[in-house]
């Protein structure tokens, strides 16, 4: 996982990105469709038309982060907005970088015992 301060945002830019894309171009989008900040600090997660291919940029005051994960069997989960910004937890981007679907996470319940 990426070792990210605890009061660090998390954005899906709805949609599809073109995955040739580095920081620099990633940036920009950014900035024009999201209306973000790219050197705010907070995590930028792209999707690739196929849907098995994710790209995250974050600056962490040092310099310029991107991150890469291809899945090898299976999609990202997205939303289905063609355009915008969606915000995840940290949680809900464990479980995307997983594969699971984030967006209906099942919790268990256990039965406390007594005696």
């Amino acid at each position: 996982m990426i070792p990210v301060p605890s009061n660090t945002r998390v954005w899906l830019a709805a949609g599809v990105t073109d995955m040739r894309r580095g920081f620099n171009t990633l940036a920009a989008q950014t900035e024009r469709e999201l209306a973000e900040d790219p050197y705010s600090g907070h995590l930028f997660v792209f999707r690739g038309r196929r849907g098995d291919l994710l790209k995250i940029i974050w600056w962490d005051t040092q310099g310029a982060c991107l991150f890469m994960k291809r899945l090898e069997r299976g999609r990202f989960v997205w939303p289905a907005a063609k355009d915008g910004k969606v915000h995840l937890t940290a949680a809900q981007l464990s479980m995307l970088l997983e594969g699971i679907d984030w967006r209906t996470p099942q919790r268990t319940w256990r039965p406390t015992q007594t005696g």
